[in-house]
């Protein structure tokens, strides 16, 4: 892992090693944080303070866009940092925002300094409706302090410029609690008619269609399991239920959003970090704000010290990881710039969607989210596995070490009418593994934790996944999936080749066990590990246990987000017909770790059984594909 970087630009309260022994900070360091970014960032606005144009590479909705970005995310910030202080604003964040919105909003759609761009549909011009909801947020959470201090005219225009977010086409994810935020915001401020009562029950038809249990939703019709759970299907419906007071649905969202949280608080890491898997990871510690909005609305099962440790360890974890620079900006990456892990709606000042973890501050300083002291996270106890079963996901976390590692049997980003074939699979979603120490490789690279079929030189991806099943029990869990190879080479697809795969944990250990039916006449496999960099202290490993010819490790001169230059531990062998595959993996920190190669004692393959015998205990792992049944006792 790479070393800590300076901290930030701007100043930090002392820590308090009392009330919070494992990270040091308090609510006063999320206060200095909001004023440290928000400083930073206005020193890029334009005259009037409409668009805060902030330096870097355009996306790919244009510099205008990007500049309404700019004002909205940050203003989501402001907006949590004032409305939290209960009005109070030292530095008079609010009459610049309420100067930016007279601009902005005064000639929509005009090419000069100011206006803002109009809201179109999805995807064409579509980006202003996200930053409509920030816009919308920030406004209802500051009503008494800038809403309501408006010039009449200003509202107005403010209302035509958001009411354009009700009347075109979102995309067909997250996309519409967008609206669903505008809507709430109009109501809350008297200016609510039958467009807005449709909006918002539009967006709960939505929801409920998407919701698939175990507190998680998918982001639209498909199977997108990410961190747009937490930071946007969780938090606008139930953001907006408790500033409403409406018991009922604060009761319904907010009931999923425990029962969420179960699970997601298990996916940062001792050292604080976030699990590194799905889109808009430049978002960074926005993947707290579910964690944060569970302790404000009371809807969380963990005890207050839990929720701080654990938004305080995801802030903390970049603050000290260069991702705020120099300039006292966020830059588009994970600690500092990556490029490879960016997306082409990303723009300079998208990282800023990171304001939604300070939600936190909604909770007072007499709150028990910062009175309770610091208690350890999930992760930083005893090890834990953690099947979720609606979204295909295995959690598996080791605390002598404090890395968490999330197997991915369900979540991909292909939507329904898209087809397979002929596009590359995605690196944030199709690997097999991902944690909260590594990152994937760039898609140029060698794929990690990925099992290809390798047809006349083509390596086959991972887009569509098929979940079989996922359990767990004490001290072990299992997913189960199956996947068509796909060649973004455009190699012909082997008729009914396909691809079973289950992976069982134990303390760091990861059993991969596959099956490939249909692979045609001098067809090879591929099995590979963890990315790790030349110097980490993580350690990857990979150990065939049965089908595997030869072993070697493979350079990915692209690195991952964690390291610049990485290596990935490679297994391969023949396949033909049906073939099935065994092998162990390991990614760990902990010093002295035994080998992989004394883990396991004996590998019995029948037909389509497996079974291991492990070494420190003599308990058995059945795996048996017809009908899929896991075991372990």
């Amino acid at each position: 892992m790479t070393a800590p970087h300076p901290r930030p630009p701007f100043e930090l309260p002392s820590d308090d090693p009392v009330l919070s022994p494992r990270t040091g900070y308090t609510r006063a360091h999320w206060e200095a944080v909001a004023d440290g970014l928000l400083a930073a960032a206005w020193k890029w606005a334009t005259p009037s303070g409409a668009l805060l144009d902030l330096p870097g590479r355009p996306s790919v909705s244009g510099v205008r866009s990007d500049g309404l970005e700019g004002y909205a995310r940050t203003f989501l910030a402001a907006a949590f940092r004032v409305a939290g202080a209960g009005g109070e604003d030292p530095h008079g964040w609010l009459g610049r925002y309420a100067d930016g919105l007279a601009a902005g909003t005064l000639t929509p759609g005009r090419d000069d300094a100011e206006s803002w761009p109009l809201i179109r549909d999805h995807p064409a011009l579509g980006q202003p409706m996200v930053e409509s909801a920030s816009v919308a947020i920030g406004l209802r959470l500051t009503r008494p302090w800038l809403w309501d201090r408006l010039e009449p005219g200003v509202r107005d225009r403010t209302e035509a410029w958001l009411r354009d977010a009700l009347r075109h086409r979102p995309a067909p994810n997250n996309w519409y609690l967008f609206p669903y935020a505008v809507a709430g915001f109009l109501e809350f401020v008297g200016r609510g008619d039958a467009e807005t009562a449709r909006a918002k029950e539009r967006a709960r038809d939505l929801l409920e269609g998407w919701y698939r249990g175990d507190g998680w939703y998918s982001d639209g019709d498909g199977r997108a399991f990410d961190h747009y759970n937490g930071w946007a299907l969780h938090l606008y419906p139930v953001l907006d239920a408790h500033l409403s007071g409406d018991t009922g649905l604060c009761a319904h969202y907010g009931a999923r959003l425990s029962e969420h949280l179960e699970g997601f608080s298990l996916l940062f890491g001792g050292d604080g970090a976030p699990i590194h898997f799905g889109r808009s990871l430049t978002y960074r510690f926005a993947a707290a704000s579910s964690v944060a909005l569970g302790a404000v609305t009371g809807h969380t099962p963990l005890a207050p010290g839990v929720s701080r440790r654990v938004i305080d360890g995801a802030l903390r974890y970049f603050l000290d990881r260069g991702a705020v620079g120099a300039d006292g900006l966020l830059s588009l990456g994970w600690h500092g710039p990556h490029p490879a892990g960016l997306q082409n709606y990303s723009a300079p000042a998208s990282p800023y969607w990171a304001s939604k973890a300070f939600v936190s501050l909604l909770a007072p300083e007499d709150h028990p989210l910062w009175t309770a002291t610091e208690e350890p996270a999930p992760s930083e106890g005893p090890d834990r596995v953690l099947a979720l079963p609606a979204p295909g996901l295995l959690v598996q976390s080791t605390g002598a070490d404090g890395i968490v590692r999330l197997h991915n049997h369900g979540s991909d980003h292909v939507l329904p009418h898209e087809g397979e074939a002929g596009a590359p699979a995605d690196p944030l979603y199709s690997r097999q593994s991902y944690s909260t120490v590594t990152g994937p490789t760039a898609g140029g690279n060698v794929a990690d934790n990925h099992l290809a079929v390798v047809v006349a030189g083509a390596r086959s991806g991972r887009r569509a996944i098929r979940p079989l099943g996922a359990g767990d029990g004490d001290g072990w869990g299992w997913a189960a999936s199956w996947h068509r190879p796909v060649f973004a080479s455009g190699q012909p697809m082997a008729p009914r080749m396909r691809v079973e795969s289950v992976t069982v944990v134990r303390g760091r250990y990861e059993l991969r066990v596959h099956r490939v039916l249909g692979a045609p006449d001098g067809a090879r496999v591929e099995q590979t590990g963890w990315a790790t960099g030349r110097d980490d202290t993580v350690v990857s490993a990979l150990h065939g246990l049965h089908g595997w010819e030869t072993r070697d490790v493979v350079r990915a001169p692209e690195g991952t987000a964690y390291t610049p230059w990485a290596q990935v531990p490679r297994l391969s062998g023949p396949a033909q017909g049906t073939t099935l595959l065994v092998a162990l993996a390991s990614l760990t920190a902990e010093p002295g770790a035994a080998p992989l190669d004394a883990v396991v004692s004996d590998v019995d393959v029948d037909g389509d059984t497996v079974a291991v015998s492990w070494a420190d205990d003599a308990t058995t792992t059945r795996v048996r594909f017809e009908p899929l049944t896991v075991t372990h006792g």
